[in-house]
């Protein structure tokens, strides 16, 4: 990638306006994640640190040959952001050459962090899920619902979109999205209520030191896929047995870390899915689920197709 010695920031306005499309965003996954299997990328697992007060801090690491790029991703989520009128999450994306360790750009994490989960739900779920699903339900109604509800647009014949979260305004918004997109909007009483008969599941649940879960996936219809991108933290853990397949992000990323399932009823992870290693579903009743904390090697795939995409449109604010 050539950025002719340009040093940019790109904000999430910026990012916005790069229109970075689903199939791009699966696209440039789907290449890091076969770069990595080849190796041609390089991931290390995530750091994390929760400490009592409930902030929670979390880092990523990632580079690849092609393109030479080196993504550095810091986060912070603190409960308490709600008070002061601001996100509960923040982050920021470091991008440097990969050979030249010369900086490349900023680019707001947000805007990665929301696009790049959802990306990689898409890669699984195009994979993974039934190509006939109509109904959706998201248990948790923050970016990451609006995220995936654009991406699952892309992917499925959507009829339906439940809707389950602890606050009513966000629920409200996400009933708004997916209405101003033709589909009927149910805001659903319980988190199960939303999850029994759908298709797809979505759980994108804000983590917190005090959390009890909520979910029993033996509610869960023949054929439907979920979505896990929170831990899997909202599922009481015994209930998961009902799955007859769960994939993760990253086996070796697992190893060092709390399960977040039962170790035995996961099947592989996304290299192995996107590799075709891998079965993505033995048949159309199979209740399957993708289970995963977030990939470093997706951070880069999104910052560096927003970069490129940035650089060729003269898009971002100029540091040097």
């Amino acid at each position: 990638m050539d950025n002719v010695g340009r040093f940019i920031y790109l904000s999430e306005e910026m990012l916005t306006s790069l229109n970075v499309t689903t199939a791009e965003s699966i696209e440039s996954i789907e290449n890091v994640i076969r770069a990595l299997a080849d190796g041609e990328a390089w991931a290390s697992p995530k750091s994390a640190i929760l400490i009592p007060d409930g902030r929670y801090f979390m880092s990523t690491l990632a580079i690849s040959s092609d393109p030479a790029l080196l993504a550095v991703k810091s986060l912070v989520l603190n409960p308490k952001n709600t008070q002061r009128g601001l996100a509960q999450i923040n982050s920021v994306v470091t991008v440097l050459d990969g050979h030249t360790g010369l900086p490349v750009a900023v680019v707001d994490g947000n805007w990665v962090t929301a696009i790049r989960t959802a990306g990689l739900s898409a890669v699984a779920a195009k994979r993974m899920a039934r190509a006939d699903s109509k109904v959706v339900a998201f248990i948790g109604c923050g970016v990451q619902a609006h995220s995936h509800l654009q991406a699952f647009s892309d992917l499925f014949p959507l009829t339906e979109v439940r809707a389950f979260g602890r606050g009513t305004t966000n629920r409200d918004l996400l009933c708004e999205n997916a209405e101003s997109r033709g589909y009927k909007a149910v805001s659903s009483a319980s988190g199960q209520d939303a999850i029994e008969g759908a298709d797809l599941i979505v759980t994108s649940v804000t983590l917190s030191a005090t959390f009890e879960p909520f979910l029993d996936a033996g509610g869960l219809k023949p054929g439907a896929f979920a979505a896990v991108t929170d831990f899997a933290r909202p599922w009481h853990w015994d209930s998961m047995k009902h799955l007859d397949r769960v994939i993760i992000d990253d086996i070796e990323q697992e190893s060092t870390s709390e399960s977040m399932v039962n170790p035995d009823l996961i099947k592989g992870d996304l290299r192995g899915l996107v590799t075709g290693k891998v079965v993505a579903r033995a048949d159309e009743e199979e209740k399957n689920a993708f289970v995963f904390r977030g990939l470093s090697i997706g951070d880069l795939a999104l910052a560096g197709v927003a970069v490129r995409k940035a650089l060729q449109a003269n898009v971002g604010a100029v540091i040097a």
